[in-house]
This record gives C-alpha cells, structure tokens and sequence, in this order.
C-alpha cells in the first residue's frame, strides 16, 4: 500500500506523522473519501470542492490548487492498482506547538490513503441492514467534513453493539442524518430527505441519488423529517460514498415497512448504478444470486 504525505509517495507503513500535529491534538483538519472504480475517480470535482468548502470554513489554506489535487489522486490510484478503491485525504493545519489559537506559521499536512471498497454482499437484497435511532449529540457544524468525529464513534458503536449497521441522529424530534451517512425514507411511494443545513453534511452520494431521481418517476423532496415519519416509513436508505445506497429494514428493533428491501430502493439503486463509471455491478435482482 503506498500513500502520499506532503508531497512523497512511500509505503503507508513508513509513513510518521508529527506527535504535534494539530490533526492529532486538536482534531484541527479535515477529510474527504472519494471511491473510484475500475481505477476511474467517481464525482472528484465534487468531492474537491467539499474539502475546499471545508478547508475554508475551519480557516485553513489551501494546499495543492487547481489540478494538482486530482493529479495527485490519481497518481496515488495509479500506485495501487486493482479494483474498486476509495481515497481517504486529510487535511490538517499542520505542527505547531501546542495552543489553542492558530499557529502564526504552519504548513498544513497533506495525507491520502487508498483503500478496497467492498463488494456488497448478495444476501443485502434479500435482508437489508439493522439501524438504530440516538439523539443528535454533535457539534454545530456537522456540514463540516472535519475529523472530529468521537460523537459519531460512539454513536456507530452503540449501533454495533445492538447489531445494527447504523444509528440514525434526531435533533428537536427532526432526523439529521446517519453517524456516517445521510437518510432517505419513502412513505407511499414517495422519496424524501432533510434539507441541508448545518447539522448535515452536503453528501455527494446523496446529492448524486437526488439527481438521478429527479429523471424519474421518484423524484425526491428535501423537507424535514420528524421522528415519526422516520418510523411510519415504508423504507429508509442510507447513503454513503462507500456503502453507496443501504435499505435499513429494522429499526430500533422493529420492522420497516415489510421487512425486507423495498421496491422504490429497487428502482433507486438501479438508476444510481447508471450514474457510476463502469465498474462494479448493481446488486442482483431480486430471488437471484
């Protein structure tokens, strides 16, 4: 496995990182995960622009400018060929001594991996995934993609620890988004999901899936969602860069909808796919292998 850090390109276990980085200290820096398949770079303008958005709202300069942030990741693939993979690239605001306030003068660290995205298991289509509900203990500006995600960890673990892939958050009685995705829910046929604002992060997956639905007959509505529309839902998706469209059929312990993956997941999944760069195939259909 070789990754880059600040300009080199080494084997990721001689890769050192400063005990006084301010990634590590502080959780001062941000994150981005872009998948690519077949070694082709899916949504990378997109993706860069969010950790742009991103290195701008926690006041970070940027450090590689115009194209050298895509022919970085690309050389980066090019360096770990094989499958499907997705680029994890962080950001931080660099070694500095340890205060609070920003350092007068740091370089930001640059860090980027490649890992194998997996192939979703078959049995997905015929079950689904457990997910279960927490209230909303984040910060402010979850629209954010920083690295300081403990919330988020904590809440994934209570999920694993109950059995269940994924906890989805509730704020004010309103759902926000999973721990590390964003929620749909379907109810009679129609696609729904909360409206961006701060205490949700601007998903590419999501906003890819809004845009291959709006040429559809399931064209999808952002409005809030409140707690009881979430477990009145016919369905619920998650949506993630990695896991790309999960359909959660329990939770919190009990059945949505049917208990099993819905035929509007179905139909979203199938115009996802359509939307990716040749690579890996759907899930199968239903009743198939």
């Amino acid at each position: 496995m070789i990754a880059f850090l600040n300009g080199d390109y080494r084997p990721l276990e001689s890769v050192c990182i400063s005990p006084l980085d301010r990634g590590f200290l502080f959780g001062d820096g941000v994150y981005e995960v872009i998948p690519s398949y077949r070694g082709v770079l899916f949504e990378a303008d997109a993706h860069l622009e969010r950790l742009r958005r991103s290195l701008a709202a926690v006041r970070i300069a940027d450090p590689l400018e115009g194209a050298a942030w895509r022919a970085m990741l690309e050389r980066l693939l090019s360096l770990n060929p094989g499958g499907d993979r997705a680029i994890y690239l962080q950001v931080t605001r660099g070694v500095a001594a340890r205060e609070h306030a920003f350092p007068e003068t740091a370089a930001a660290t640059v860090f980027a991996m490649v890992n194998p995205i997996r192939s979703p298991e078959p049995e997905l289509a015929e079950r689904g995934v457990a997910a279960i509900t927490l209230p909303d203990q984040r910060w402010g500006r979850c629209d954010i993609k920083a690295v300081t995600l403990l919330p988020n960890v904590l809440a994934r673990q209570q999920a694993a620890e109950q059995g269940a892939v994924e906890a989805i958050l509730l704020r004010n009685g309103q759902v926000t988004e999973g721990a590390a995705s964003n929620v749909f829910v379907v109810r009679d046929g129609r696609v729904q999901t909360p409206p961006l604002n701060d205490a949700i992060l601007p998903g590419i997956t999501r906003r890819v899936l809004i845009d291959v639905l709006r040429d559809t007959a399931r064209a999808c509505v952002e409005q809030p969602i409140g707690e009881d529309q979430l477990r009145a839902a016919d369905e619920i998706w998650l949506t993630s860069s990695t896991k790309e469209l999960l359909p959660v059929t329990r939770l919190d312990g009990r059945a949505v909808g049917d208990g099993c993956p819905g035929p509007v997941w179905r139909e979203a999944l199938a115009a996802y796919q359509s939307a990716k760069p040749a690579g890996r195939s759907a899930l199968p259909p239903e009743g198939e292998a």
